[in-house]
């Protein structure tokens, strides 16, 4: 039971497929990139300002926003959110290459 993650890492790599992670990092900063280059006013760039007011979270550690997840992610990859204003350059700082 402890080789399972060793053997599907192995396997990705044989097939010559990036981890799964790194994929979902891609999608999020590309989806990130998008919004970012859009104007103010529109109703994607409204909904980042929007709070919940009224809103009772449950118990226990709360959960992680997108704006944080995001943050993490682009901590990790060592980009600042200015450079998804230049489509291009965004687009290569965030590919991830297969094996």
């Amino acid at each position: 039971m402890g080789e399972t993650p060793f053997i599907c890492f192995t396997m990705l790599g044989i097939i010559g497929v990036a981890s799964i992670e790194d994929k979902m990092r891609e999608a999020r900063l590309r989806w990130f990139g998008h919004i970012r280059r859009r104007l103010r006013d529109a109703p994607v760039r409204r909904c980042e300002t929007t709070e919940c007011l009224d809103y009772r979270r449950s118990r226990g550690r709360p959960k992680k926003s997108w704006s944080e997840v995001i943050r993490h992610n682009l901590k990790t990859l060592e980009l600042v959110e200015d450079m998804a204003q230049d489509r291009t350059l965004w687009r290569a700082r965030i590919k991830v290459t297969d094996f």
